[in-house]
């Protein structure tokens, strides 16, 4: 599960850097709050690599998937991007637990 969640939120982490850049010349957004709320989003998408089998983890990947449905409110295309990596982390949780019990198997059958 880890290799597949990581993967995830580090290609959102890009998305969101990208997304920012977009807003600075779409939005009313000041810039610093655009590159505050942006960074906060960036650096939680890494930290979250590091953690993301401790209990809790996988929930605020879920609260990071709603933040970036939510952010469709200042770009407008982050709506549709927000719910392709909503899918994106649903399959990442759902086939890496999968992966994680038939190597759990495997390493007992050994």
């Amino acid at each position: 599960m880890r290799t597949l969640c990581s993967t995830t939120l580090i290609a959102e982490a890009m998305v969101i850097g990208f997304a920012a850049l977009v807003a600075m010349h779409l939005s009313n957004v000041g810039s610093a709050t655009l590159w505050t709320v942006s960074g906060v989003a960036m650096a939680l998408c890494v930290l979250l690599c590091g953690v993301i089998t401790r209990p809790g983890a996988v929930a605020v990947g879920w609260v990071l998937q709603l933040a970036l449905i939510a952010s469709g409110a200042v770009v407008g295309m982050m709506y549709g991007l927000g719910v392709i990596f909503a899918v994106l982390w649903w399959a990442s949780v759902h086939y890496g637990r999968k992966i994680d019990i038939i190597k759990a198997a495997r390493a007992q059958a050994a």
